[in-house]
């Protein structure tokens, strides 16, 4: 499907269960969905920059997650309704397209491709999966995150999570000084979503093979040369237990995504043949 121009354009698609959820579509070519991870949305975080890069290649579809943003969030959650959303999107998109995730969204993505029959191929940046002993597990860090949520400490929750992904103390000390700070509280009732999709995979165990057997799509499985270990023994297992996928190291990057290392990387995957 290709875009008639390339002027962003956006939208309220509804969800299965009546969600609303705003979606954005930029530029011409084949249709992408872009999905964000922990704390991002369309006004904050890589997928923005990111969809301007591709957008003289692809018809660029990105999307406020449930509960962030534009998007509404209906009661109790279940990860089932977010890959509803992504349906909802890829629906928008016209029944088929490409589908990049990163961290969250990555495992997110991956999900929805096991049961969505109209992804062609997956993209995978850096899904945060813990298969052995190279970093401690975080059970204890959800459990913390949702407890500060259900007492109202948007901040706290906040600060666990980001003392989880290895941000040293003192930048999150200067973060609650900085006008993000109070955009990263606004979207801290999300994290515990985020802790569902991905907490069952933080645990220091292997992957099973079998539970990705439905994934038949090409699937190129990415992280960066200057991620921490664990990140990299993760990224290298969900390609070996992926039926079709491959699996490649970005040289320099690491989780803070930069769009013109990736934008070059991403087209020649989608529009490769085979």
């Amino acid at each position: 499907m290709l875009a008639e121009n390339a002027k962003p354009t956006t939208q309220a698609v509804l969800s299965r269960d009546g969600t609303p959820i705003a979606c954005e579509r930029r530029g011409q070519g084949h249709p992408l969905i872009l999905v964000d991870g922990a704390l991002c949305s369309r006004t904050m975080g890589p997928s923005g920059p990111l969809a301007k890069a591709l957008e003289s290649s692809f018809t660029v579809f990105r999307y406020d997650r449930r509960g962030r943003g534009d998007s509404g969030d209906t009661l109790p959650y279940a990860v089932e309704r977010e890959v509803d959303d992504i349906e909802a999107v890829l629906q928008a998109a016209g029944g088929e397209a490409y589908l990049w995730g990163m961290s969250s969204g990555a495992m997110l993505a991956l999900m929805a491709a096991s049961r969505l029959p109209g992804i062609r191929k997956l993209a995978l940046y850096e899904a945060p999966l813990i298969v052995d002993d190279s970093r401690a597990t975080t059970q204890g860090d959800w459990a913390t995150i949702r407890q500060a949520i259900a007492e109202g400490r948007r901040g706290d929750a906040v600060s666990a999570f980001l003392k989880s992904v290895g941000m040293p103390g003192l930048l999150i000390v200067l973060m609650k000084l900085m006008p993000i700070w109070r955009k990263l509280k606004a979207v801290a009732h999300t994290l515990p979503y985020d802790g569902a999709i991905v907490a069952g995979d933080q645990l220091g165990k292997p992957l099973d093979p079998a539970r990705w057997a439905s994934v038949k799509v090409q699937t190129l499985v990415t992280d960066g040369g200057k991620s921490p270990p664990w990140m990299q023994h993760g990224n290298e297992a969900l390609a070996q237990a992926l039926p079709n996928a491959r699996h490649r190291t970005l040289a320099g990057q690491n989780h803070m995504l930069k769009p013109a290392a990736h934008a070059p990387v991403l087209t020649e995957f989608f529009n490769e043949r085979g």
